[in-house]
């Protein structure tokens, strides 16, 4: 079976998602129909907004489907007139049984973490926020409960000390590029060799740590934790969604700042100018990139050489 004869649906929405579809659609594979999530209004005129993977696929004229709800039986009948072998899913959401069954060969999820670690909504955020010092990518099989399918690959990258969700997400979205596609044609050829796709069940771990969806009040910066805490948890959190705090800089209560990077004061440190320091759980953090409401993101300096202008 060639590449051009495997019937392929692909599933996602963000950003992060078009890699993945990217790769296949350049390699010549034959997807035959993507599924994004409904268009929504956005911003503050209320204009609809289509996802990423949307996009990418109107430019590539293939069709889509975008179901309010994924057991509506016209969905279930659209889908299934593609007659797809396999299904693929980056970033999108909770699949019935009776969606990720239908394709002979499956469905095979691709997932921000080194699987069993870091189920859930947020793999990449929560590694970062934990302080981990490497992450990857997983692709499973789907089966009923939620990120415990068989694992097929995994590539694995260093996160550095100095990195933030943001540029982890961007490493992984470039990364997910070359594990869809050797996912892909490991399933063509245990297809034409007549064999098991090869897979490992995932190995219990005596802790598991999760990765919850993440909400405004997550975000929310402690400072009775450590400097290095708040220090990886604003990077884990930076530049989406941005971790926050309600801060009294130079006797000015500003609420809802958005923090995007922080460090540990060490020691003894005297303060400098253009210094934003607050007392924390082991010392202090300086904050050295923030954003209050109706500003824009600046540099510590910038900022309170704007105050001193006023």
């Amino acid at each position: 079976m060639t590449k051009k004869d495997l019937r392929i649906v692909y599933m996602g929405t963000p950003e992060f998602a078009v890699a993945g579809l990217d790769a296949l659609v350049s390699g010549g594979y034959n997807v035959v129909a993507v599924v994004t999530m409904p268009d929504k209004p956005a911003g503050r005129g209320h204009k609809v907004q289509f996802s990423a993977v949307k996009e990418y696929a109107l430019e590539h004229n293939l069709p889509v489907l975008q179901p309010e709800k994924l057991k509506d039986e016209a969905f279930i009948e659209e889908l299934r007139s593609y007659n797809a072998d396999l299904q693929v899913i980056v970033a999108f959401r909770m699949l019935p049984e009776i969606v990720w069954g239908m394709p002979k060969y499956g469905t095979f999820n691709v997932h921000g973490s080194l699987l069993p670690q870091y189920r859930g909504a947020a793999p990449i955020n929560w590694a970062v926020i934990n302080g981990d010092k490497e992450t990857g990518l997983t692709t499973f099989m789907l089966k009923h409960e939620i990120d415990t399918g068989n694992i097929i690959l995994q590539e694995r990258i260093n996160i550095g000390d100095e990195e933030d969700a943001g540029s982890v997400h961007d490493r992984l979205m470039e990364l997910s590029r070359s594990i869809v596609i050797r996912t892909t044609d490991l399933i063509i050829d245990c297809a034409d060799k007549g064999i098991e796709l090869p897979m490992t069940p995932q190995p219990e771990c005596e802790e598991l740590r999760p990765a919850p969806k993440i909400f405004k009040e997550t975000c929310e910066i402690d400072f009775s934790k450590s400097a290095e805490q708040i220090r990886n948890f604003v990077r884990g959190l930076s530049p989406y969604p941005a971790a926050w705090a309600n801060l009294d800089i130079n006797g000015q209560k500003f609420e809802n700042v958005k923090v995007y990077k922080v460090e540990a004061v060490s020691g003894n440190r005297l303060a400098v100018s253009g210094e934003i320091r607050v007392p924390c759980g082991d010392g202090e953090v300086s904050i050295l990139e923030l954003q209050v409401p109706g500003k824009k993101r600046m540099d510590a300096k910038s900022f309170l050489n704007g105050l001193r202008a006023h």
